[in-house]
């Protein structure tokens, strides 16, 4: 199934993607739900933010030839992890499919892209096997972790560098169906690839991440993990659109803007 959050006449609703078509369900898609007589044609309707998390959880450094980029910029040698090691996103940076990347007024020409896979929870669970890990997953979306290079490396925390405002697009529906296994990334920056990986290529996959969380955390339906990224982004700049496709999910699509400030039309 394709769960897909939309607004159409004024009134947002849960839905359920079928080809061309948004059938609007009552209800929501982790308690009681059915479908409703009423659909619309889905270029019709205005894509919304999948879900707003209640924690939205992170995984840096999780692919091999990124970590290694990573080192190599830094004049360091690699150290690749040998557990899952986990992080956080602020809600104040998500933004939904088609909506705009807004680039701080004061930000570097260093921005980047960084296309991962979204797992959402879809019930409440802790202390889970690896055997039993995959059954609090109810599917998967799309994300792009935007970075702030420059600020990324000044800063203590990453509290600007990755959660400024508008800074974690995520969409543009979930997929409860897909084949981890079969699944590439591939991003392109207006309409040129820039990149391309097998998905399911992770140092740690969905189910150690999971395992880990859940020793410490109550995962909650609604939660999500971002898995990471492989590879490096170009530097992007106001006017760029980028497209990260998931095999089996779609394609998350957003310009980037440059920040206008209040009496400064040219900033």
């Amino acid at each position: 199934m394709r769960w897909l959050k939309f607004t159409a006449a004024g009134k947002t609703s849960w839905g359920l993607v079928e080809g061309d078509k948004v059938l609007t369900v009552a209800g929501d898609p982790f308690g009681e739900w059915q479908k409703t007589a009423q659909s619309h044609a889905l270029n019709d309707v205005k894509i919304e933010l999948p879900l707003m998390p209640r924690t939205f959880y992170c995984v840096g450094l999780n692919y091999l030839k990124h970590l290694k980029e990573a080192a190599d910029k830094a004049g360091t040698v690699p150290n690749i992890p040998d557990r899952p090691e986990i992080g956080y996103r602020a809600q104040n940076a998500l933004i939904a499919h088609d909506e705009d990347v807004v680039i701080p007024a004061d930000a570097t020409e260093k921005i980047h892209y960084e296309g991962e896979l979204v797992v959402v929870i879809g019930k409440k669970a802790k202390h889970l096997s690896e055997r039993d890990a995959m059954s609090c997953v109810f599917g998967y979306t799309i994300g792009n972790d935007v970075s702030e290079r420059s600020w990324q490396k000044a800063d203590r925390g990453l509290w600007r560098a990755k959660n400024a405002d508008t800074f974690k697009p995520m969409g543009p529906w979930i997929e409860t169906d897909v084949d981890l296994d079969k699944m590439e990334t591939s991003i392109k920056v207006n309409g040129k690839e820039t990149g391309r990986f097998r998905t399911n290529d992770m140092i740690f996959g969905v189910v150690p991440f999971i395992v880990e969380l859940t020793k410490y955390f109550t995962l909650w339906p609604g939660d999500v993990i971002w898995m990471g990224t492989d590879g490096a982004s170009p530097d992007l700049k106001a006017g760029d659109v980028v497209e990260i496709e998931l095999t089996g999910i779609g394609t998350l699509r957003n310009k980037f803007v440059k920040e206008t400030l209040p009496g400064r039309p040219d900033a």
